[in-house]
């Protein structure tokens, strides 16, 4: 038994080194850097510049206009899919759900370029329209995203649920708002969070849709490309204390929501 249980802790080696070597590092490497000067003394002028340049700053509430947008959009398209997937009549028909999730399979880049193809063919001019490219093309790569998550959620929906709200008298629209709609916060909030959080930093979408603009993601390439890392990293860190801030807020919700339906 011993020589077994030792066995198993000695499988964790691996991920562990992977950790550090490819999680751990490079987030003290951006730790160092953003909060140290040239000559790598302590310093905070970078964070601080960060919030007095409106540069930066007008890039920020841009990268936030973009990912509210493309959310929201994700959203309502998601929700109804999402449970008409999972309680419709299709439910058991694990190939349109496929259908969905089939993008996912394919290359990033392959996708956004037959995306900008099908664009060019109903004359759609990618150089008018920097905005309105960049949430198309982000709404078509996160959706899966916004999907995966909502169909998760409406399939350990308790169906009895939906029946007894019926039953009770309540319509179509109070059935959604004061039963399918509060059940469904945990998968709502995980759908948002992962797709709220990458449209703030994916720049490719708006390299690749000939978008001139920048969001925080382009705006850390530009400063790394011209090897300027105590900008790029003290941006990037940022970022991460603003993901982790939204992942607690997030983790917070879920159990407040846990908890009260226990109660």
């Amino acid at each position: 038994m011993n020589k077994l249980t030792f066995d198993r802790k000695m499988l964790v080696i691996p991920y562990v080194f992977f950790l550090v070597c490819f999680v751990i590092l490079p987030l003290l490497v951006i730790v160092y850097y953003g909060f140290t000067d040239g000559s790598g003394h302590l310093s905070f002028e970078n964070f601080l510049a960060f919030f007095t340049n409106p540069k930066t700053m007008g890039t920020l509430v841009y990268s936030l206009v973009i990912a509210v947008t493309v959310t929201l959009i994700c959203l309502a398209i998601a929700y109804p899919v999402a449970y008409i997937l999972a309680k419709g009549e299709y439910a058991k028909h694990h190939f349109f759900l496929m259908i969905f999730v089939l993008p996912m399979w394919i290359n990033f880049t392959l996708r956004i370029t037959a995306l900008k193809e099908i664009l060019t063919v109903i004359e759609w001019n990618l150089a008018l329209h920097p905005f309105a490219n960049t949430i198309v093309g982000m709404v078509y790569d996160f959706l899966p995203f916004m999907i995966m998550p909502l169909f998760n959620a409406f399939t350990k929906l308790d169906s009895s649920m939906i029946e007894a709200g019926r039953d009770l008298g309540a319509n179509s629209l109070q059935t959604l708002t004061k039963v399918i709609l509060p059940l469904s916060v945990p998968g709502i909030i995980s759908a948002v969070t992962m797709v709220f959080l990458p449209a703030m930093t994916n720049y490719v979408v708006l390299d690749m849709m000939y978008n001139s603009t920048y969001i925080m993601g382009s705006l850390i390439g530009s400063y790394f490309s011209s090897f300027d890392w105590n900008n790029g990293s003290v941006i990037s860190a940022i970022l991460l204390m603003f993901i982790g801030l939204c992942t607690i807020l997030t983790n917070y919700a879920v159990q407040s929501k846990a908890e009260r339906s226990r109660a």
